[in-house]
């Protein structure tokens, strides 16, 4: 410091801080800390009230603060704790980043990737969840355009049930889900077979066979798998008076096929199956089978 004017150089500055000159010298050009005069050769010169603001900007760089951000707080434009917050989430959105990294790196340790499977893996892990949630509404909205049913629209919101977002630190299992599940979301042939789906529910007892039917089937036709009674075997028509004790005129079993023919598709079953695994919840045990028996044991006999 000058014992004249009280004032010190940026390397004066610097011995008293322990902060490198040039910083010292980065910083005042960024503005953060200005100069509070000048000497007659030219030299910059702070004052007192620079070493404590040096020890203040030190301070916040340490935090990860940019310069902008300690610009503003300095000069009254914001509070400490308003960029401390606006940091405070730049920080977590980085760290959540870092996390979703770690999780496809390890998915990438646990198999022998092909390099498009590695782009495509770190691609879609790292979608913000917005961008995922588009992809899903995408989908629903494609395949459930123009029908006004209330069945539908209940299912609509079913298939829409993608959590906020990856958990924070995703399982290679979660990963792999939301993959698949996107796949499925954006293959065609997938979506066509979802809106079949759909437009048919104004046409048959869709729903009707779905409340009263699956459990028989899944009690009775997974039973017969379990012990390998094959479809068109006498041993089947027993199986079939438990799920249909008053039997099935000719009309209605046709119709019963057409339903059957539109639930047994394994991809359908395999999308509930991934939401379930995406938002922590184990799915229960594939239906499909029992519902494909009991198709090819109806067609068997007509």
């Amino acid at each position: 410091m000058n014992d004249v004017t009280g004032l010190y150089t940026i390397g004066q500055l610097a011995r008293r801080t322990g902060l490198r000159a040039r910083t010292i010298r980065f910083w005042s050009d960024s503005g953060v800390l200005p100069p509070a005069g000048r000497s007659p050769g030219g030299y910059r010169l702070y004052d007192a009230e620079a070493v404590v603001r040096l020890g203040l900007v030190r301070t916040l760089r340490d935090l990860g603060l940019g310069l902008d951000a300690i610009r503003r707080v300095l000069e009254r434009r914001a509070t400490l704790s308003e960029v401390a917050d606006l940091h405070a989430r730049a920080l977590d959105a980085e760290i959540r980043t870092l996390e979703i990294r770690r999780s496809v790196l390890r998915v990438l340790a646990c198999r022998d990737s092909s390099t498009e499977e590695i782009t495509l893996i770190n691609a879609l892990a790292r979608l913000s969840a917005r961008e995922r949630r588009q992809i899903i509404d995408d989908f629903v909205d494609g395949v459930f355009a123009g029908v006004d049913d209330e069945d539908a629209t209940i299912v609509a919101e079913w298939m829409r049930d993608l959590p906020p977002d990856l958990p924070r630190d995703p399982a290679p299992e979660q990963i792999d889900a939301w993959m698949e599940l996107a796949g499925l979301a954006g293959d065609a042939s997938f979506r066509q077979t979802v809106r079949r789906m759909v437009l048919s529910s104004g046409q048959d007892n869709r729903l009707e066979y779905g409340l009263s039917l699956r459990p028989l089937v899944i009690e009775h036709a997974g039973a017969a798998l379990a012990r390998a009674v094959a479809p068109e075997s006498a041993g089947a028509s027993a199986i079939l008076a438990r799920i249909f004790p008053g039997g099935l005129a000719e009309q209605e079993s046709a119709a019963v096929i057409t339903w059957l023919e539109l639930v047994t598709e394994p991809r359908v079953e395999r999308y509930w199956q991934l939401l379930s695994l995406l938002n922590g919840r184990q799915p229960g045990p594939p239906a499909v089978p029992a519902f494909a028996w009991l198709l090819a044991a109806l067609r068997a006999r007509r």
